[in-house]
């Protein structure tokens, strides 16, 4: 991301109705996938470093990011956290192996081969151990918000599951989330299209709203936690995605358990149709 949106990020994303209800969301499943107090939670692509660190009371933690200012601002935000900068999985070490929980949180939608990142992270990870994913779905909603935070794509379920198609892995969780808003961002991507330009700061949609409002759409949102909960191990429907989830919402989710076996980091598969979206010059 450019230097503008880390900054951003780190003003807005301890308010803001998206950013508190995708993190409460994502601490739900990690309670569920990690009870104990202790275990490790390793963040990859973790920004400016609120999500990993709001788990520090209960888990031990590690974020990290490629970005050298993305990692400053979270050293400075939480100094208590240890954050790490470059690429995983070799810059996270040790916990790379160790970690019980691995969080991958619309970080592949950013990187033209999503099946070589996932691949290169599933592999050191131990059997038993948890991969935790979200990505931006529906390429309807594709507007100014993707292009500057430069998207290569936005998923549907078929896509998001060839990510994974043949690892060692179980998927125990698949569903649209953020489904309950789908309506008011679909409008508010249709006006942006319309006007030219997204709604928010930076070219993003990114605005908070007046306190009640944006209160009302952090409980609307932090409000689909239960559900998705309660489908990790739900029987798989016939497209992938777990039976009784969402079946339209704005992102996807997915949480894998890494299963005993080899991995060779691949390639993007030959069958996967060329990214609807690249930035210019890949």
């Amino acid at each position: 991301m450019e230097s503008e949106l880390f900054r951003l990020h780190a003003d807005i994303e301890e308010r803001h109705w998206w950013f508190v209800g995708r993190r409460r969301i994502i601490h739900s499943l990690v309670e569920r996938l990690a009870p104990r107090d202790g275990s490790l939670v390793a963040d990859v692509g973790c920004g400016t470093g609120a999500n990993v660190a709001a788990l520090a009371h209960r888990y031990r933690c590690i974020g990290n990011d490629t970005s050298a200012e993305g990692i400053a601002l979270a050293r400075q935000r939480f100094p208590s956290v240890r954050f790490v900068q470059g690429y995983a999985p070799e810059a996270l070490g040790d916990a790379a192996h160790e970690a019980d929980v691995t969080l991958l949180t619309d970080v592949i939608e950013h990187v033209p081969d999503d099946f070589r990142l996932l691949s290169s992270l599933l592999a050191p990870m131990k059997p038993g151990a948890h991969l935790l994913v979200t990505v931006p779905a529906d390429e309807s909603l594709w507007s100014g918000h993707d292009v500057s935070f430069g998207h290569y794509r936005r998923y549907d379920v078929a896509r998001f599951v060839a990510v994974w198609a043949g690892l060692p892995v179980t998927a125990r969780l698949v569903s649209y989330y953020n489904a309950r808003l789908y309506p008011v961002v679909r409008a508010v991507r249709a006006v942006s299209r319309l006007r030219g330009h997204a709604s928010g700061a930076h070219g993003t949609d990114f605005d908070i709203p007046a306190a009640p409002v944006n209160r009302a759409l952090t409980a609307l949102f932090a409000g689909e936690a239960g559900r998705l909960g309660r489908l990790i191990d739900a029987p798989s429907a016939s497209d992938g995605a777990s039976r009784g989830g969402y079946r339209r919402g704005v992102s996807l989710v997915a949480v894998l358990r890494r299963e005993a076996g080899r991995i060779v980091p691949r390639m993007r598969a030959s069958r996967v149709p060329p990214d609807r979206h690249a930035p210019p010059g890949t």
